[in-house]
């Protein structure tokens, strides 16, 4: 991708260049407008993600192995952590900043499209961040990864956001290819039900996955971004094993979990479901194993070193345990 290989290669005067092309504005931070912004449901909503994530922290795991060999394994917050949120998409703006910040992060940096930036930028400042960037498209991820060089990006985007993302993943971990959205409807619930749970999903645009199925088996198959299971939905849930995130009983429509619940709305698409879930807290963290050993624990793990040493033809291995 063109425009990312010139970021990379001339910095911000390419992100100008690119932004006065695609957008017909110069990149600029976004000026706060609250016009139209529900700012008591943002925050009942901020809250809720707050709480939520925060009960996700990892512990920190402890354990001697062998008498004198201790391993530690904790969990650190990433430094910087660059957020793409789509044009107006205020509660995706909080899915991404606010684990961010239960997990310590020290600086996030937001980018949105120019076009209803200043909302996303009032939203951000009601939630304490204050680097809002008007910047959209592939232009945004290059600016995020190769002038701020965030240590991760995150959240969602069109096509041309999706691709930049999965192109800069060689220099800048992501979260998640995101493809389209994907709603799969489980069950021979209430007619009405269903059609409410595919009318709001049509809302996504005409590539959104809308569907129902009549087997678990054939959920399964896709692997749906978002499950919802009607009918026997109790019994159904205990079964599943390939979804971003599932919504069980007449009760519990996906647009609660998309504006209100607290569960993480940013979710595995395209298959992805079987192997990886949503964003949680540990997104915005690292794990780092420490390990000691002392004098009589390294005699007792000598021989072990020196066979598999041996085995694999490195004996300058089997001589650093010489001490």
């Amino acid at each position: 991708m063109s425009i990312l290989s010139d970021v990379k290669a001339e910095g911000m005067d390419a992100v100008d260049r690119w932004a006065l092309e695609l957008d017909g504005i110069a990149p600029t931070r976004a000026i706060p407008d609250a016009e139209g912004l529900p700012q008591e449901a943002l925050l009942q909503l901020a809250d809720r993600v707050r709480r939520w994530h925060e009960a996700q922290r990892p512990q920190v795991v402890q354990l001697e192995v062998e008498p004198g060999v201790s391993l530690e394994r904790h969990w650190l917050p990433l430094d910087t952590v660059g957020v793409y949120v789509p044009r107006n998409l205020i509660s995706t703006l909080v899915m991404c900043v606010v684990p961010a910040q239960a997990a310590g992060v020290r600086r996030i940096v937001v980018c949105t499209p120019p076009e209803g930036a200043g909302m996303i930028a009032a939203a951000a400042e009601l939630l304490g961040i204050e680097e809002i960037w008007a910047i959209g498209g592939a232009q945004a991820i290059g600016f995020l990864a190769y002038v701020e060089r965030v240590h991760k990006i995150v959240g969602p985007g069109n096509a041309w956001v999706n691709d930049a993302k999965l192109e800069v993943s060689r220099d800048v971990p992501i979260d998640l290819p995101g493809g389209p959205s994907e709603v799969v409807v489980l069950g021979d619930g209430d007619p009405r039900l269903v059609e409410l749970e595919l009318a709001a999903q049509r809302e996504h645009g005409h590539e959104a996955v809308c569907r129902q199925v009549d087997t678990l088996a054939e959920a399964e198959a896709i692997a749906p971004e978002h499950l919802v299971l009607l009918g026997d939905a109790e019994t159904l849930a205990g079964d599943v094993r390939n979804a971003g995130t599932v919504f069980v009983g007449p009760h519990s429509p996906v647009a609660a979990g998309d504006y209100a619940t607290g569960g993480n709305h940013v979710l595995p698409t395209g298959g992805w479901a079987r192997s990886v879930g949503g964003l949680g807290i540990e997104t915005f963290m690292k794990p780092i194993t420490v390990q000691r050993l002392t004098a009589d624990g390294l005699a007792l793990i000598r021989p072990t070193v020196e066979a598999l040493a041996a085995a694999e033809g490195m004996p300058a291995h089997a001589a650093a345990v010489q001490r």
